[in-house]
């Protein structure tokens, strides 16, 4: 078992990693960018992970232990709104906590060109019951939507550390994406005061 300080400093890289991961791809990912991005020298880092692909298997298991604690949270909820709100009050946690690799795991779901990792991925998406080759576009769509406002907002909300303030407007926005709204909401926009 890892002493204690020596996981910390592990999940401290891998959240870096992952986050580098995120927003630029692996390939353009040196272990140096990760090093720099954590305060260690690349030997340093080396010392922790003993290569570039070591770190990112370790980053995609991570993610994969997240995304499965989240599906097992709401797995037993039929499909429809009570799971929805419940997925997104976990995911959004999850978020929260861990910025980076919630950013690696919607990536792919949220930007056409990243470097998916299909396993990862189908299971955020199976959270809501979406299967990228049958579901239809207005559920796809809301889905992605939604997962697009949570990735954004938690890192906004990260950001300016504020966390708890933004929490329930973060789930709230994303229900709302999913079309279920809210009780007493306007169905529509208010129109704009001329």
């Amino acid at each position: 078992m890892a002493r204690p300080f020596r996981q910390q400093a592990d999940d401290g890289i891998l959240e870096c990693a992952a986050a580098l991961f995120a927003r630029r791809g692996f390939a353009k990912t040196s272990v140096q960018d990760v090093a720099d991005s954590v305060g260690l020298s690349k030997t340093g880092l080396l010392h922790h992970f003993p290569s570039k692909d070591a770190l990112h298997a370790a980053v995609l298991a991570q993610a994969g232990t997240l995304a499965s604690r989240v599906l097992d949270q709401v797995g037993p909820l039929a499909p429809g709104p009570a799971r929805d709100r419940r997925a997104l009050e976990v995911l959004v946690d999850v978020a929260l906590a861990h910025p980076g690799l919630v950013g690696l795991m919607l990536a792919p779901v949220t930007d056409l060109g990243a470097e998916p990792d299909r396993a990862v991925t189908g299971v955020v998406l199976q959270v809501f019951g979406v299967d990228p080759d049958t579901t239809g576009p207005p559920r796809s769509v809301r889905v992605v939507g939604a997962l697009s406002a949570l990735a954004v907002l938690t890192l906004a909300a990260h950001a300016g550390d504020r966390t708890t303030e933004w929490r329930p407007h973060i789930v709230a926005t994303c229900f709302d994406a999913l079309g279920h709204g809210r009780a007493g909401a306007p169905s529509r926009p208010d129109p704009v005061e001329t």
